[in-house]
């Protein structure tokens, strides 16, 4: 007698048998497996199929890892080769050929700036542990202590990784204002935003009263993606870049999920020019398997043997599977596909936004795509952020402020522009963001996986749907997504229309438990 789906009664108690152990067994920090209990058996390219004979298409990537998507044949055949050839697996740190070839391809995608002067630090298999080295490094090479990191970051979920992300519980690193359009932290948003936020991290360094102790280096990410796929805009990139270089201040671009061509260009930091001193790199490296790097100026290389190690940092499977990745991603130019197809698929879900009012805002860069869900019943931000806004407009609007057209300034107008890839409209900026909606991201999120479509959720309060396909994509599947999504979010609405979400707190977001604070932030990368 078949189950539902045409899968066997067996078939099926074997599958929830599987889901019945995990609960039992496993750890309560675990996070994806509570909002997409499916039991993978196979998978290709885009496609996964569950042990319950269920297909999806996965938009989540491994957390953006998949470059190339599931099982991709220049990736096993990597891996085969490796296997056959009678290599050794474990290596530590010593030299191999396979180790040879990943660095010389390494360094041959790297921004020019960088790629001739440039030293490689192998380290524990995960983007948490190249964090470590590169906090590690800079210290080592400046004699100081101190991090300068920005609010809605996320570099891990080790200690020193952690407490240079927004959620830290203890805070120990000083905080700068990321800009933003949708939800400025200035309340103005477009150039003004991302001056505003310029200017105070330049306050901060050069006020010897800001309590502030001059840093041994600064982190960003050129995208936030556990952070709501915020991108940065290159114009505030290329003054932090200014900024930490007229100061001697080691600047290290996280580039763990922004890499190998995701957002457009090979490197995130590509995007507006500039040769940060530390790169950390991870996920998409290693074609799928653990492998992670830090890769920085030679100037830098001041640390003493075994200042930074792991077991696990000659994973030779994993390089061999990276350097076909890197190789495949550069010989077809899939840098620049992720680059038009995200441009295609953010123009379609702006569609969507104009016919749902529960879409926020839809930004990224790339196939590196979120869509902001927001509570249609709540206040925006109203008459408060528009006094800070024309407030702060009044004072940006002196001459010689960059990017803001001559004629605003001389009018006092607020100039409110969108930046590339954001939906923000001037009337969004004079109201004010809605609240933002958890729990119908949260919705959407099931409705999608009952649709066979496979999406993450971020953000400041989880209320960001995110959309990380593989680079190798086809248009027809990247249809498929749209429709999948499209039906999940119109299913969504319907089923919130006219009912409450969660009572808020005065910030908007739903009232959480420390549990649920420790499990939000546990589930932001997942390495």
């Amino acid at each position: 007698m078949g189950a539902a789906g045409g899968v066997s009664v067996s078939a099926r108690g074997a599958y929830d048998g599987i889901l019945r152990r995990q609960s039992a067994r496993e750890s309560a920090a675990r996070t994806y497996a509570r909002a997409l209990p499916i039991v993978p058996v196979r998978a290709r390219g885009l496609t996964i199929e569950g042990a319950d004979g269920r297909r999806y298409l996965d938009c989540l990537s491994g957390a953006g890892t998949l470059a190339l998507g599931h099982n991709h044949p220049v990736v096993l055949e990597a891996i085969r080769k490796v296997l056959d050839s009678g290599a050794p697996l474990h290596v530590l740190d010593l030299a191999t050929p396979v180790k040879d070839a990943f660095v010389t391809e390494l360094f041959r995608t790297l921004p020019s700036g960088l790629a001739d002067q440039a030293r490689v630090q192998f380290c524990g298999p995960a983007g948490t542990d190249a964090v470590e080295a590169a906090l590690k490094l800079v210290r080592a090479a400046t004699g100081r202590a101190g991090i300068m990191a920005f609010s809605g970051a996320y570099h891990g979920m080790t200690a020193g990784a952690l407490a240079a992300s927004g959620g830290a519980p203890d805070v120990r690193v000083a905080r700068l204002p990321f800009p933003q359009d949708y939800r400025c932290p200035f309340g103005i948003g477009g150039p003004q935003g991302a001056e505003l936020a310029a200017r105070w991290t330049e306050s901060v360094l050069d006020d010897p009263k800001s309590g502030v102790p001059y840093p041994a280096g600064m982190i960003l990410e050129p995208v936030q993606g556990e952070g709501g796929v915020i991108p940065a805009p290159d114009v505030w990139m290329r003054r932090m870049r200014e900024v930490t270089a007229a100061r001697a201040i080691p600047l290290i671009a996280d580039e763990v999920q922004t890499g190998v061509g995701r957002t457009g260009t090979f490197w995130a930091v590509e995007h507006s020019g500039i040769t940060p001193d530390v790169m950390v790199l991870s996920k998409a490296i290693g074609g799928s398997l653990p492998l992670a790097v830090i890769v920085y100026r030679e100037d830098l290389d001041v640390w003493p043997p075994g200042a930074h190690a792991g077991t696990f940092r000659g994973n030779q499977l994993a390089m061999a599977a990276g350097t076909a990745t890197l190789s495949y991603v550069r010989e077809n130019d899939l840098a620049a596909r992720a680059a038009t197809l995200g441009t295609r698929m953010q123009d379609q879900l702006r569609q969507l936004g104009r016919e749902f009012a529960c879409v926020g805002e839809v930004r990224g860069r790339g196939l590196m795509i979120g869509i902001e869900f927001v509570d249609t019943e709540g206040d925006g931000g109203g008459d408060a952020d528009a006094g800070l806004r024309d407030g702060l407009a009044g004072a940006l609007g002196a001459p010689g402020v960059p990017g803001v057209p001559e004629a605003t300034r001389e009018s006092g107008v607020p100039y409110v522009r969108c930046e590339a890839g954001a939906t923000a409209t001037a009337a969004e900026r004079s109201e004010g963001p809605r609240p933002a909606a958890p729990d119908l991201a949260a919705a959407v999120q099931r409705e999608c996986l009952r649709r066979g479509l496979i999406v993450e959720l971020g953000g400041r309060h989880a209320s960001v749907v995110r959309l990380l396909p593989p680079l190798t994509i086809s248009d027809e599947q990247a249809a498929a997504v749209l429709d999948r999504l499209a039906d999940a979010v119109a299913a969504a609405a319907r089923a919130h229309a006219g009912r409450p979400l969660s009572p808020r707190r005065s910030n908007g977001a739903p009232p959480r438990s420390r549990k649920d604070e420790r499990a939000q932030r546990a589930g932001w990368r997942g390495d």
